[in-house]
C-alpha cells in the first residue's frame, strides 16, 4: 500500500478492510472469533477493541506462512478446538456473511474435513486453479499457476484463500504440514493434501459473486473495491424503495440508512451513522456525517455533521450544520448559515448569511439577515436564548450569555449585550449623522464628488 496505515486499516466505505471481513464473520455467530496480527499489531489490536471488543488476538510474531498463521490462532482457542473452523483473509472487504454461511453449510451438509470457498472469475490468470475429481467433485488439488498444464490452466475456478475445516483434524494436519518449499514457510494449501491422504474428503463452496474473493494488495484495488462496495450498497438501498438519481456520483458507508421514498441527487456522499427518513430528499453536492434527516426533510448543498434535522425542515442550499446542532419540525436554516450547538425550534428560520452557534432558539422565531451569535470571548464559549415568536432585525450581534424573551423584537443593526424583555423591543445603535457636502470636501474631482455635483444641480433646477 506504500503508506504508514497497515493494510487492514484502510477503509472503504466506512468501515476498515479488517472491519468488514469482523462484520461479515459475525454474520456466523461464531463460538469464538480470533483476528491473527503480526506488522504493526499495536494499531490492529487497538482498532480491533474499537470495532468488536469481543474478539480474540493472536500474536504471529514472525511471519511464517498461512498455515503458521492458522497455527497461532488455534493455540490462542487452546490448540484443538472441536466443530468447524472457517479460515478468512483479513483483506478481503467485499465477503459477505451470506457467502461465510453457505460455505458452513456446506461444509456440514457434504461431511468434508474441508471445504474451500472458490469462484469462476473470467480470466483465471496468476490464482490458483480448483481440480476436481469428475466422478465425485471432490476437490483433489490447489494448483498454482506457475505449476498448472496447459489444460489445467484453462480451469476458471479459483482459490479464495477462505476454508471452513474440522477444527480437530485441521490442527492435527497443521502439525504435518512442511516448510521445504521456496519460501520456507508453512502454507495453509498444505492442509488439503494432508487431509486427502489421511482418507478424508476435501470439498468446495463456489461463491455467487466472484467479486467478493478480491484482495487488497495496493491503492487500485482499494479503489475498485470501494466502487464495488458502495456499487452494491446503492443497489440494496433502491431496491428497498430508495429513489439514487446518480448512483455512479453518490457514496455511502455501510452504516447508512434510509426510509421509504427517499430521494438522494447527485454529488451526495452519506457518512458514519447517517440516517435519511421517508420522503425527505438530499442534494445535491451535500455531505452528511452522523447526521439524522427527518420525515419530509430537504436539504441542500449542506455539509452536516453530528446534527439533526427534523421533519419537514429545510437546509441550504451553502448551509453548515456543525455537531450538536438540532432543528426543530419545519424549520428553516437558509443560504451561507452556519450552526453549531445550536437548538432551532418548531417553524423558526435563520434565512440567509449568519452564524448560530451555542444558542437556543424557540418556536416560529425568525433571525434577520447577516447576524452572528457572538459565543467566544476568546477563552470560553457562552450562551445566547432567543424566545419563541421573536423577530430580530439584519445585522444584529448578540453577545453571549445574552436572553431575548418570548415576542421580542431588536432592530436592525443592533448590537445586544443585554437581556431583552418579553414583548420588547431592543434598539442598540448610534443615531445617524448626516455630514453634508463631505465628499466634495474630502474626495474633489472624484467620480463620487462628481455625481453628487450633478445629482445636487438637477435638484436645484426641478426646485
Amino acid at each position: 500500500m506504500k503508506s504508514a496505515t497497515p493494510k487492514v486499516l484502510h477503509e472503504i466505505s466506512g468501515r476498515s478492510l479488517v472491519g468488514h471481513v469482523v462484520a461479515a464473520a459475525r454474520e456466523l455467530d461464531p463460538a469464538d472469533l480470533v483476528v491473527v496480527v503480526g506488522h504493526a499489531r499495536e494499531k490492529v489490536v487497538a482498532h480491533l477493541g474499537e470495532i468488536d471488543s469481543d474478539a480474540h488476538t493472536a500474536v504471529q510474531e514472525q511471519q511464517l506462512g498461512t498455515g503458521h498463521a492458522v497455527r497461532m490462532g488455534l493455540e490462542a482457542l487452546g490448540g484443538s478446538p472441536s466443530g468447524t473452523v472457517v479460515v478468512v483473509c483479513g483483506d478481503t472487504p467485499l465477503l459477505t456473511g451470506a457467502t461465510l454461511t453457505a460455505l458452513a453449510a456446506t461444509h456440514s451438509a457434504d461431511g468434508n474435513a474441508c471445504t474451500v470457498l472458490t469462484a469462476e472469475v473470467p480470466d483465471s490468470t496468476g490464482y490458483g486453479r480448483i481440480v476436481r475429481d469428475p466422478q465425485t467433485q471432490a476437490v483433489t488439488a490447489i494448483v498454482e499457476h506457475k505449476d498448472a498444464s496447459e489444460a489445467q490452466r484453462a480451469i476458471r475456478e479459483i482459490n479464495s484463500g477462505v476454508f471452513a475445516f474440522d477444527g480437530e483434524l485441521l490442527a492435527d494436519a497443521l502439525g504435518k504440514v512442511r516448510t521445504d518449499n521456496s519460501q520456507g514457510e508453512e502454507y495453509l494449501t498444505d492442509v488439503l493434501g494432508i487431509l486427502r491422504e489421511a482418507g478424508h474428503r476435501v470439498g468446495a463452496s463456489v461463491a455467487a459473486d466472484h467479486r467478493e474473493i478480491l484482495g487488497i494488495n495496493n491503492r487500485v484495488q482499494l479503489a475498485e473495491a470501494r466502487r464495488l462496495l458502495n456499487a452494491r450498497l446503492l443497489e440494496q438501498a433502491m431496491l428497498s424503495g430508495v429513489s439514487i438519481i446518480d448512483p455512479q456520483s453518490t457514496f455511502v458507508d455501510v452504516t447508512v440508512t434510509f426510509g421509504q421514498d427517499a430521494i438522494v441527487h447527485p454529488g451526495t456522499q452519506l457518512l458514519g451513522t447517517t440516517h435519511i427518513a421517508a420522503d425527505a430528499e438530499v442534494g445535491p453536492n451535500t455531505r452528511l456525517t452522523d447526521t439524522k434527516v427527518g420525515i419530509g426533510a430537504r436539504v441542500d448543498n449542506t455539509v452536516a455533521v453530528q446534527a439533526e434535522i427534523g421533519a419537514a425542515a429545510s437546509v441550504g442550499p451553502f448551509a453548515y450544520l456543525r455537531p450538536g446542532t438540532k432543528l426543530g419540525v419545519k424549520s428553516k436554516i437558509g443560504a451561507y448559515v452556519e450552526a453549531k450547538n445550536a437548538s432551532i425550534g418548531e417553524g423558526s428560520k435563520v434565512p440567509h448569511l449568519s452564524y448560530v452557534g451555542d444558542a437556543t432558539i424557540g418556536d416560529y422565531t425568525n433571525i434577520g439577515a447577516a447576524s452572528v451569535f457572538v459565543n467566544y470571548d476568546g477563552e470560553a464559549k457562552h450562551h445566547t436564548t432567543i424566545g419563541s415568536h421573536c423577530r430580530t432585525g439584519s445585522d444584529n450581534m448578540f453577545v453571549a450569555p445574552v436572553t431575548v424573551g418570548d415576542g421580542a423584537y431588536t432592530a436592525a443593526g443592533s448590537v445586544i449585550t443585554k437581556d431583552v424583555p418579553a414583548g420588547s423591543l431592543a434598539v442598540a445603535r448610534g443615531q445617524q449623522r448626516n455630514i453634508e457636502g463631505w465628499v466634495a470636501r474630502k474626495r474633489p474631482g472624484s467620480a463620487a464628488a462628481q455625481a453628487a455635483q450633478a445629482a445636487s444641480s438637477e435638484a436645484n433646477s426641478e426646485s
